[in-house]
């Protein structure tokens, strides 16, 4: 499995590196357009993301718009809808019009910070995900 995170916080973008290196190889970026840069890059070299994390809140490029580049950039490369990298969003308590947005855009989850990573499993093995570590 491979994870993209975005998170522009350091000790959030640390925190969600070691968790979830323990079960895929894991890339970080510190903003949206980063993250969706290299979101692009991967799928060029034909090896996509599996999972994105992508924070709401970020300078240059929020999550939401990092998310609907994303999506944009799938549909460029003809990458099925059955075979779309899943998206959690992660997110503040005050954010609610920016997750039900990140729906509307084709997220397939969202955590609140700080980051429950018992729930978090859950989520994962919800969308699919083997997690053995």
């Amino acid at each position: 499995m491979k994870i993209l995170i975005a998170e522009d916080d350091f000790a959030s973008r640390k925190f969600m590196l070691k968790f979830l290196s323990k079960y895929a190889d894991v890339d970080v970026t510190v903003d949206g357009e980063e993250a969706a840069a290299a979101f692009e890059f991967a799928l060029e070299d034909n090896a996509p993301y599996d999972l994105v994390c992508l924070d709401i809140m970020m300078p240059n490029m929020n999550g939401v718009e990092a998310l609907e580049a994303i999506r944009n950039a799938e549909e460029r490369f003809g990458v099925d809808r059955s075979r779309r990298c899943k998206i959690i969003m992660t997110t503040a308590l005050n954010e609610v019009n920016q997750v039900e947005q990140a729906f509307e855009l084709g997220c397939e989850g969202y955590a609140v910070k700080p980051i429950d990573t018992d729930k978090f499993l859950v989520i994962l093995k919800k969308m699919g995900f083997d997690l053995n570590d």
